[in-house]
């Protein structure tokens, strides 16, 4: 099993849009996902969504996409200041100043923390 984030602009797509929508197509990345909303204020982790279909080629068959489904929202975002300050994050891509992939490997330790976090624990 992999892990990612994936970074989104909320006026683009919005974990309430993933919510509404059930499910999305995404492109560069596979199973479970920690959403996360660029350019917001605050910008941080605001839910939980996992592939729900097999990557399979875009447009241009040199890059591949998915379809992502909608897990969980967080009750409160997660913001990039707690990730930055949390036990276990300190190697998360996200953290790292300077940092613009849209979609970032999260090992299962960082994505269960963060969960955790989402969760309020």
């Amino acid at each position: 099993m992999k892990y990612w984030l994936m970074k989104v602009e909320p006026s683009a797509y919005s974990i309430d849009d993933l919510e509404r929508d059930g499910t999305t197509t995404w492109d560069g990345v596979r199973n479970k996902v920690l959403f996360y909303a660029s350019s917001a204020e605050p910008s941080g982790v605001t839910g939980l969504a996992e592939v729900s279909r097999d990557a399979r080629p875009e447009k241009d068959p040199a890059w591949s996409m998915v379809d992502i489904r909608f897990v969980r929202k967080f009750p409160e975002i997660v913001p990039l200041e707690t990730l930055k300050r949390t036990r276990g994050l300190e190697n998360m891509v996200v953290v790292k100043k300077g940092t613009r992939l849209s979609v970032q490997p999260v090992t299962k330790s960082e994505y269960d923390i963060v969960a955790n976090l989402g969760r309020g624990r």
